[in-house]
């Protein structure tokens, strides 16, 4: 599969799901989300939706869960408006880059206060 139609399909993915998660999930579970990335095999047949969650831990516990459950009726709008032959079955992992950078930031600040 050529890597640039793999590339344009992901970046298709993250824009879809980020606005079925937006417009169209009405689970009271679910909290702030934010799609980050998304990554498919080269089959096309798996893809990896990176999504940063906001909260607390047991919110983002709920939140991860909200979407795993949700995760069927995702798959099945995101291959009608694909137009593949196979919709792909979709995973969430939670994407902790954020926090981490935030974490390295007020690092910094506290080093520089110091000085």
């Amino acid at each position: 599969m050529g890597e640039l139609r793999v590339r344009k399909i992901q970046e298709f993915i993250k824009q879809e799901v980020s606005r079925i998660i937006l417009h169209e999930l009405k689970d009271p579970g679910l909290g702030f989300v934010t799609v980050t990335d998304a990554r498919i095999t080269g089959d096309l047949r798996e893809a990896t939706v990176y999504v940063s969650l906001f909260g607390s831990d047991e919110e983002k516990a709920n939140t991860l869960t909200a979407l795993k459950k949700a995760g069927g009726y995702i798959r099945s709008e995101v291959g009608k408006h694909l137009g593949i032959r196979y919709s792909p079955q979709i995973a969430f992992k939670e994407d902790s880059s954020l926090d981490y950078g935030m974490k390295i930031d007020k690092m910094l600040q506290d080093i520089e206060k110091k000085d």
